[in-house]
């Protein structure tokens, strides 16, 4: 009984969305009992995915939400004389150290994922020069989109002509890489390691990406010598980020309306977005009058120009353009930053991983709201809709070309020139001040040099 009980506490788990399959977990009260009721009946493990009814509304809103933070165990449990953490089952969960997370492969990588920037004419002779060296020499099987196969600009490339037949393609949209691609390599700028997360909405296999487009945040890596790079990741010498993901989905009106006879005509956006989520008020000239939850309970108001939810990677894109802080992406935290907000004292704030956060328009609101995931699947949030928001439990492994520290320290000053001033010189260099008195007045300075002159 006690091994299928664990089992039973996986296969929920795994649908809850709420901490990782491999971790060490107990469940809550309530779960629990739901695994034993599961367990006396002899009801075998079944694949939500494959549901053919809907899941009603509530039952939902019930699996989305998280039931626990995500803050890494203390290595202190007394405070005081008297004071001590309580004992709980819900806080058995143990968290890696971030500084020590280090890419590995428990079998050779097979097929990679080779994803490029569009219309960039630098981008070809690189891509053409990767993928045959991947074809060739590491004996890969390459994927690439469908569209490459038809761009007319790669004819121009004699050496692609020789592995254009051995490409496999997908599209977006149509076909499922999930479990297909074991490598991730990105080739541009910020937004094409943003389009490879949205091709897994999932588990996202580790990806490498090279610095050839405008920005660069998020590529670490440079072309040169791209050969060495590669087989050094290949080999498992690399340090990994494991950037945090945003689980998004939108509750239309008409499925919480139990008699609404059109509630299967509109389908829940469920996306999974690597920077942030945007609520806007879109064309409309008013302001935008949104409602704030977290965990239930209602926060603030929002009047302005929108709201920002963003991960800690996001933190440095669109919410630190708007004022807010930037975030290392090992930090679990989700980040709320209001656009232009008609109040002087509504500052951006950081919350806890774990939250839920329930954005929906007001009931007074003069206008609708918009919504984006990632600049992309952008979509109006009309009056009695709810955007729910937590983090995902599928992040982003990124492969870091240094380590965690020096790759956003590099970042932050090669790319936002963070902190970048003229240095305030020593004091041995003012030669005029190095002999003067706190007593010494301007006029007294000028006489000494007239005096000097003379």
């Amino acid at each position: 009984m006690n091994h299928f009980k664990v089992k039973v506490e996986v296969t929920l788990y795994r649908k809850l969305d709420t901490v990782s399959v491999k971790q060490k977990i107990l469940m809550d009260e309530e779960v629990l009992q739901l695994a034993k009721a599961i367990a006396n009946q002899g009801i075998k493990k079944t694949n939500f995915n494959e549901l053919d009814n809907p899941i009603p509304v509530k039952q939902k809103l019930k699996t989305f939400r998280r039931t626990r933070s995500l803050n890494a165990p203390s290595p202190i449990q007394h405070f005081g004389p008297c004071g001590r953490i309580m004992k709980n089952s819900a806080t058995v969960m143990t968290i890696q150290d971030p500084a020590s997370q280090r890419l590995t492969w428990y079998k050779p990588p097979l097929t990679v994922l080779v994803v490029k920037k569009v219309k960039d004419m630098s981008v070809y002779s690189p891509f053409v020069q990767l993928v045959q060296w991947l074809i060739e020499e590491k004996r890969m099987v390459v994927f690439v989109e469908a569209s490459v196969m038809d761009d007319s600009h790669l004819d121009q490339f004699p050496n692609f002509s020789n592995v254009k037949d051995k490409l496999m393609t997908f599209r977006d949209g149509k076909d499922d890489l999930t479990d297909k691609i074991d490598f991730i390599i990105c080739m541009g700028g910020d937004g094409t390691l943003l389009y490879a997360s949205l091709l897994f909405q999932q588990s996202v296999p580790p990806v490498m990406a090279f610095h050839l487009g405008s920005l660069g945040f998020l590529t670490p890596f440079r072309f040169d010598n791209f050969q060495d790079q590669v087989n050094n990741v290949l080999e498992g010498n690399a340090a990994l980020t494991l950037r945090s993901r945003l689980r998004c989905i939108i509750i239309k009106k008409e499925e919480l309306e139990e008699n609404c006879k059109n509630h299967k005509d509109r389908k829940s956006a469920n996306l999974l977005v690597l920077n942030e989520v945007v609520v806007d008020r879109g064309p409309s000239p008013y302001l935008s009058n949104v409602d704030l939850f977290l965990d239930g309970k209602h926060i603030t108001n929002v009047q302005g120009d929108g709201l920002i939810v963003s991960t800690p990677t996001g933190s440095t894109a669109y919410a630190v353009a708007a004022g807010a802080s930037m975030i290392h992406p090992s930090v679990p935290a989700i980040m709320v930053t209001p656009i232009c907000p008609h109040s002087l004292s509504f500052r951006p704030i950081v919350v806890p991983a774990g939250v839920e956060l329930k954005v929906s328009v007001s009931p007074d609101s003069r206008n609708t709201a918009w919504v984006s995931f990632d600049g992309r699947n952008r979509q109006e949030l009309l009056h009695g809709d709810s955007l729910r928001v937590t983090t995902s439990i599928y992040p982003v492994p990124s492969i870091c070309a240094q380590d965690q520290i020096s790759d956003w320290f590099d970042s932050l000053a090669e790319c936002l020139h963070w902190n970048v001033r003229k240095r305030q010189k020593h004091l041995d260099e003012l030669t005029d001040l190095t002999h003067s008195s706190s007593n010494d007045t301007l006029d007294s300075l000028e006489q000494s040099e007239l005096l000097e002159k003379e």
